[in-house]
C-alpha cells in the first residue's frame, strides 16, 4: 500500500480569480441593490445587526456585516441519525446523496402515468429510502394529497420517521408548520439541548428570485437558527427569466441570495449552522421550462458549490435528477451525468434522487435506479488505489507456474474492494435477458421495489416515542380536519 499515490478525482469550473470576481460583485449587489425582506422579524434583527434600509424598503448588507456573519458560521457540522450514534460530516469534500423533496406527484409504473401522491406512497417512499443504503439521508420527498394542506409539511415528517432512521432533509410550507416539526425532532433526540448538539434534520429555505426573502422562508431561517437546526438555502435563479441569462450573472445572484440568508441566520443566533445551496436552472426559452437536466444547470450547481467552498461553507445542490416524464434514456443520461459531476465537484448534500419532470414527480422505480447511479459516483471518487507492492509482478510469476487469476488468493482478497456489483443493471447475456421476458430497466426496478417492500414495515420508533409522535400530529392536525393517522 502506498497511500500517498491515491488521489481523489475532482472537477472545478471556475478559476480562483473568477470566483473572487463573482463574490465581490455579490457583495456589491448586497450593498447597493439590497434584498427585499418581507418577514418583519427578519427585518428587525437585520437592522439591529447593522444592516440598513433604503427609502423603498430594501435591506442593504455592508461587506463588513456579511464578512462578520461569515466568520460566525461553522465551516462544517455533523448530521446524526435517529439513534444519534451514526453521524455524517457536512463540509469539506464529503458527498452525501438524498432523494429529492416536496414532489406533489408520483409516477405509477403500472399505469405508466403520473398521479397525485397519497399517504401510502409516502410510506413506501420512506421504507425504500431506509433500504437503499447509499442514500445517506432521507427526505420529505412526497407531499400527500389526501391530508389537509395546512398540515402537509409536518405530516410528511410524521410518516418519514416511522419508516426511516436516516437524517432528514425537509422544510416547512407554513409558518405554523415549524412548531410541530420541532416538537417531533425534540422528542426523537430527547430534548432541545440534545437536538442542538446532534441535529438530525436540515430545513430547506428558498429565497424568491430575484433577491427576496418571503415571510415564510425568512421565518424558517430564524426559527431554525434559534433551535440549532441547520438551514439549507435553496437559491433558484432561472437564467434569463428570474436571473441574468449568463451563468456568471446567475451565480452573482445565487451568491447574494445565499449570503443574505446567512446574515439573517447569524443575526438570529450567532454560530447557527447553514448550508450554501440551491436549485438553479438554465431556463429553456423555447419551452418555458426550468430543465434540471441541462448541462448549464449542472454547471451552475458546480460553480456555486465551488464558490461556497471558497467561503468556507458546506454546500448543497439539486443535481442528479431528470426532466424526463418516464424512465427512459433521457432519465438515465441526465441523472447519471449530474450525479457524477456532483461527486467530482465534492458537493456535500446532493438532492434529487428519484425525481423527474422538473422536480414535480418522484418515481419509486427511478429511486432504485438512481441508487445504483449513486454507488457508481461514489466508486469514481474513491479513485484508483494501489493495493500491493509490487502491484502485479509476482502474480504473473504465479500464472507462469500454472495458477490462474480467477481463483487466485489475490482476486479473492481484493475483488469486492475494487469492483461493485449492481442489483438491477443488466450485465447478463442476451439469452438470459430473453429468457427473463426481455424486461426493461424500469421493469427490473419495479420487481426490486416489490422485493424491498415485501413483508411488514421495519419498526423504527419504540412504542413510547411513536405515541408521542401521534399525540403531536393529532394536536396539530385535528383542528385542520385531519381525521386519521397512518
Amino acid at each position: 500500500m502506498i497511500p500517498h499515490d491515491h488521489i481523489r478525482p475532482q472537477a472545478h469550473l471556475l478559476s480562483p480569480s473568477l470566483v473572487g470576481r463573482i463574490v465581490d460583485e455579490a457583495f456589491e449587489v448586497l450593498g447597493t441593490i439590497g434584498i427585499l425582506v418581507e418577514n418583519e422579524g427578519a427585518r428587525k434583527i437585520l437592522l439591529d445587526g447593522g444592516a440598513t434600509e433604503t427609502p423603498t424598503g430594501r435591506i442593504l448588507f455592508s461587506r463588513t456585516l456579511v464578512e462578520r456573519s461569515l466568520a460566525l458560521t461553522p465551516h462544517e457540522f455533523d448530521l446524526c441519525d435517529v439513534s444519534g450514534t451514526h453521524s455524517f460530516r457536512i463540509g469539506g469534500d464529503e458527498v452525501h446523496f438524498d432523494p429529492g423533496s416536496a414532489a406533489l406527484r408520483i409516477f405509477d409504473h403500472q399505469a405508466y402515468a403520473e398521479r397525485p401522491a397519497l399517504t401510502q406512497d409516502v410510506v413506501n417512499f420512506s421504507r425504500l429510502t431506509q433500504r437503499l443504503e447509499h442514500f445517506h439521508f432521507q427526505s420529505t420527498g412526497l407531499t400527500s394529497s389526501d391530508v389537509p394542506a395546512e398540515v402537509a409539511d409536518c405530516h410528511r415528517m410524521f410518516v418519514a420517521f416511522q419508516h426511516c432512521s436516516k437524517p432528514i432533509i425537509t422544510g416547512t410550507f407554513t409558518v405554523a408548520g415549524f412548531r410541530p416539526m420541532l416538537e417531533m425532532l425534540t422528542v426523537l433526540r430527547g430534548g432541545a439541548k440534545e437536538l442542538r448538539a446532534r441535529p438530525l434534520a436540515v430545513f430547506d429555505a428558498c429565497p424568491s428570485p430575484p433577491l427576496k426573502w418571503s415571510t415564510l422562508t425568512g421565518q424558517s431561517v430564524i426559527d431554525c437558527a434559534r433551535a440549532g437546526i441547520p438551514s439549507e438555502f435553496v437559491a433558484m435563479p432561472l437564467t434569463g427569466a428570474t436571473a441574468p441569462v449568463t451563468l456568471t450573472g446567475a451565480l452573482v445572484q445565487h451568491v447574494a441570495e445565499n449570503l443574505s440568508g446567512l446574515v439573517i441566520a447569524q443575526c438570529a443566533a450567532p454560530g447557527a449552522p447553514v448550508v450554501f445551496g440551491g436549485s438553479p436552472a438554465a431556463f429553456d426559452h423555447r419551452k418555458g421550462t426550468p430543465p434540471m437536466g441541462a448541462m448549464e444547470t449542472m454547471m451552475l450547481d458546480m460553480g456555486a458549490s465551488q464558490i461556497g467552498k471558497s467561503l468556507g461553507l458546506p454546500t448543497h445542490a439539486y443535481i442528479g435528477l431528470s426532466d424526463a416524464k418516464c424512465i427512459d434514456a433521457q432519465a438515465g443520461l441526465e441523472t447519471g451525468m449530474g450525479a457524477v459531476l456532483a461527486a467530482l465537484a465534492g458537493i456535500n448534500v446532493v438532492s434529487g434522487g428519484g425525481m423527474m419532470d422538473y422536480e414535480n414527480c418522484i418515481s419509486l422505480e427511478k429511486l432504485i435506479i438512481d441508487h445504483e447511479i449513486v454507488l457508481m459516483a461514489y466508486r469514481l471518487i474513491d479513485g484508483i488505489t494501489p493495493r500491493d507492492e509490487p502491484m502485479a509482478r509476482e502474480l504473473f510469476a504465479d500464472i507462469l507456474r500454472g495458477e490462474e487469476f480467477m481463483s487466485h488468493p489475490h482476486t479473492v482478497q481484493w475483488l469486492r474492494a475494487e469492483h461493485w456489483y449492481p442489483r438491477i443493471i443488466d450485465r447478463g447475456g442476451a439469452d438470459e435477458w430473453i429468457a427473463a421476458g426481455k424486461p426493461s430497466l424500469a421493469d427490473r426496478a419495479a420487481l426490486e421495489r416489490q422485493k424491498l417492500l415485501a413483508g411488514p414495515p421495519e419498526p423504527i420508533l419504540p412504542p413510547d416515542l411513536l405515541a408521542e409522535f401521534r399525540t403531536i400530529m393529532a394536536r396539530h392536525g385535528t383542528p385542520h380536519g385531519l381525521t386519521s393517522l397512518p
